[in-house]
C-alpha cells in the first residue's frame, strides 16, 4: 500500500518561504511523476506543481510560477516544494501526490497546513 506523508507546513508572513517535504513509500517511486496540489477553504482542489519521474520535466500553474520550485530526491524517495514570496492567498492545505504523468495522478497524501499572514 502506498504511502505519502507530507511535512513543513505552518504559519508564514507575507513575503516568508516554506519547504514543504513528501516521503513516498509503498511504491517505485523513481518511475512516478510526482505533484503537489492545494485546497484552500471552500474551494476544490487544484494542481500547483509537477515533476516528471527523471525530474527533467515540470510544469507549474501560473499563480506560483517564479516563486514555487519543485523538486525530488529519488534515493531518499522524497519529493519537496521549495515556496518563496508567499502570498496570502497561498493559503491552504497542500497534498503530495503521485502518478503515471505529470497530467495523471492516483494517490494522495493526507495533506499539510500552509497559512500565510498578511
Amino acid at each position: 500500500q502506498v504511502q505519502l506523508v507530507e511535512s513543513g507546513g505552518g504559519l508564514v508572513q507575507a513575503g516568508g518561504s516554506l519547504r514543504l517535504s513528501c516521503a513516498v513509500s509503498g511504491r517505485t517511486f523513481s518511475r512516478n511523476a510526482m505533484g503537489w496540489f492545494r485546497q484552500a477553504p471552500g474551494k476544490g482542489r487544484k494542481f500547483v506543481a509537477g515533476i516528471s519521474w527523471s525530474g527533467n520535466s515540470t510544469r507549474y500553474v501560473d499563480s506560483v510560477k517564479g516563486r514555487f520550485t519543485i523538486s525530488r530526491a529519488n534515493a531518499e524517495n522524497t519529493v519537496f516544494l521549495q515556496m518563496n514570496n508567499l502570498k496570502p492567498e497561498d493559503t491552504a492545505v497542500y497534498y503530495c501526490a503521485a502518478g503515471s504523468s505529470l497530467f495523471t495522478y492516483d494517490s494522495w497524501g493526507q495533506g499539510t497546513q500552509v497559512t500565510v499572514s498578511s
